[in-house]
């Protein structure tokens, strides 16, 4: 350890503020010599992403604020890291071809000559970072903000150029993985929603019922699940299962608990993608949700991974209400329209689309396993407990 250097950040990287763009200059369509904005919102919880973005016209002049594949950016605004969502501080890789703008209170890192950019980005990932980078931040629980000099500024324990390329290669191979079995699932997705659309829609008979959703599915949007006091305090203490639900910070009393496997759909804040489609989610073992999410359970002979695709193949846009706050009631979910084949075509589908979930699930597990190997290696690499060579 005698050769890790005791210094600040800001000794090996640049920090690039992003541009105030003015909002009346942003397009919200694609044009000839228009570039996507990357917002706050685009670099939270993770890889950068381009949902319902706005545009801007690229000039000379807007060459210092270009973002390009492998870059690094920080959000300069967000909660507090106890919200475990959209944390102020927390760092993104821009992995996208296309070029981007840099928007205000968005940074990129620029790494000097003498350090790893991809050293940097898990520095920025590990724990301790984040607790620092909270520590100094100001404003309010769920919109806290850190300054350039509050990130330059952060105490840092480096390594020699060697040993900081060693340690991003074994943290890289590891996010390489998760990402690849990442792309398999959402191709495993894809198959399946066409299969279901040619078996469903283009290959549907006249002599099918056609019933309503809510007659093969169970809604558990109000119901409480009983769960011990000893395991909500493990919960509470540990953050042991994930967090489903519209709000990003914790309330325990509005929350519910599930264990096996249910479709969650958003009520509130639903269209959030391109195609305005709201966000479905399949998960896996226990988890929270708040009452700001459909927990639904597909009745036999159905499957829950039919339903969600089903939901996923379905344009659903008609039953959102709510100008300010999109919306899905309950009664309106269950009303939609569904196609009920014979019992024999049920168990036959349901079968095939079994298969294809299996390896889903198969993949979330090592998606699992690989993630808690990472997060536990990465600060114990950051601090120099554990050495690669």
């Amino acid at each position: 350890m005698a050769e890790w250097k005791e210094d600040i950040i800001g000794s090996y990287i640049q920090l690039i503020n992003g541009y105030a763009f003015k909002s009346k200059d942003f397009l919200d369509v694609e044009l000839n010599g228009a570039l996507p904005v990357v917002k706050i919102k685009n670099v939270a919880n993770g890889d950068v992403n381009l949902n319902n973005v706005q545009y801007h016209n690229f000039h000379s002049s807007l060459k210092k604020y270009l973002i390009e594949e492998n870059d690094v950016l920080i959000a300069m605004t967000g909660n507090h890291p106890q919200a475990k969502t959209q944390v102020v501080g927390d760092v993104s890789k821009y992995k996208l071809k296309d070029k981007a703008l840099l928007n205000q209170r968005v940074g990129k890192i620029v790494a000097e000559s003498n350090t790893n950019l991809s050293f940097i980005y898990y520095f920025f990932k590990d724990e301790a970072t984040h607790q620092y980078l909270a520590s100094q931040s100001s404003g309010s629980a769920n919109q806290a903000n850190i300054s350039k000099d509050d990130i330059l500024n952060i105490p840092v324990l480096l390594p020699p150029l060697p040993e900081q390329e060693a340690i991003a290669e074994v943290l890289s191979s590891l996010d390489d993985k998760i990402d690849l079995l990442h792309r398999q699932n959402k191709t495993l997705e894809s198959m399946a929603e066409a299969l279901f659309r040619q078996w469903f829609v283009e290959e549907a008979q006249e002599d099918w019922e056609e019933v309503t959703l809510g007659e093969v599915v169970n809604i558990y949007d109000s119901k409480r699940i009983p769960l011990s006091s000893l395991e909500r305090e493990k919960m509470k203490d540990g953050y042991l299962y994930p967090y489903y639900g519209a709000a990003t910070i914790m309330d325990y009393v509005n929350e519910y608990i599930f264990d096996g496997e249910y479709i969650l759909m958003g009520e509130d804040g639903t269209v959030e993608t391109d195609e305005g489609y709201p966000v479905l989610q399949l998960p896996v073992g226990k988890f929270w949700v708040n009452n700001h999410a459909h927990v639904l359970e597909a009745k036999s002979p159905y499957s829950n991974f039919l339903i969600y695709i089903f939901l996923k193949s379905t344009n659903i846009t008609n039953i959102i209400t709510g100008a300010v706050q999109p919306k899905i009631n309950q009664e309106a979910l269950k009303g939609i329209p569904f196609l009920k084949p014979s019992i024999n075509i049920i168990t036959s589908t349901v079968k095939n689309f079994e298969s294809y979930w299996q390896k889903i699930k198969a993949n979330q597990s090592q998606i699992r396993t690989l993630t808690q190997l990472r997060d536990t290696l990465l600060p114990k690499l950051m601090s120099g407990e554990v050495r690669v060579k």
